[in-house]
């Protein structure tokens, strides 16, 4: 039995992750959406990068769960990654879903073309928030009017520190046993960062014909993914 813990990406919180745990559920495994602090149900709480990091550790170590397949959508993998590392022979697999990874001593938005000076000041002139996107920005993923519906509807504004503090590596990424999912609807190619680490022997990819969002257009999809990383 896997123990898949599922964290979304920014804005959201594990209600992103409610069609497809049915399908994990029903090959037998121990399925943890987790919200990350200062989203969705857990709103109002203080929240850096390393706050987030430990939210997953936590969630880990706090019901002892072993054979993780951990999971990071987009944002996600920032931290994910970084939790991954931590958490040592506890993981079986992460698997980073469309994601940003960590990089020591880098914020989030370091990868961004500016360097990240229109997120930083986006953020500084809405309360330290990055605002919900509005329905537009999920347009040419792949997705319905009612899927985008839903998301902009259980979106909430995202912590900006999260995304201008800096990673805390403990280990190198290419140790990691890890599966880089990349949805190629627009942007097929990944990163030159992710390239190299599939050269490095741990590392897989596996391509999705679908937008960003796969947890919301390709929930059966996904779960199939999930489950053949689990060896289920």
């Amino acid at each position: 039995m896997t123990n898949f813990v599922l964290i979304a990406g920014a804005r959201l919180g594990s209600w992103a992750w409610d069609d497809v745990v049915p399908h994990l559920r029903a090959a037998g495994h121990d399925i943890h959406p987790l919200t990350l602090s200062g989203l969705a149900d857990k709103q109002g709480v203080p929240a850096g990068q390393q706050t987030h990091v430990q939210d997953i550790v936590d969630e880990v170590e706090r019901q002892d769960l072993r054979d993780v397949v951990l999971v990071g959508h987009s944002y996600a993998g920032v931290p994910g990654g970084q939790a991954a590392v931590r958490i040592g022979d506890r993981l079986s697999h992460v698997v980073f879903l469309d994601s940003g990874l960590p990089a020591d001593g880098e914020p989030f938005v370091s990868a961004w073309p500016d360097g990240g000076a229109q997120m930083t000041k986006l953020i500084a002139d809405n309360g330290g928030f990055w605002p919900v996107a509005p329905a537009a920005h999920f347009e040419g993923h792949g997705l319905t009017d009612d899927q985008i519906t839903r998301i902009v509807a259980g979106s909430t504004p995202h912590p900006g520190a999260t995304l201008t503090e800096p990673a805390v590596l403990e280990g190198p990424l290419a140790d990691l046993p890890a599966t880089y999912v990349k949805c190629t609807l627009g942007d097929p190619e990944p990163s030159d960062e992710v390239a190299e680490l599939l050269t490095g022997g741990r590392w897989q990819l596996v391509e999705m014909d679908t937008g960003h969002w796969p947890m919301f257009s390709q929930p059966l999809e996904l779960a199939r993914i999930l489950l053949d990383v689990a060896g289920a």
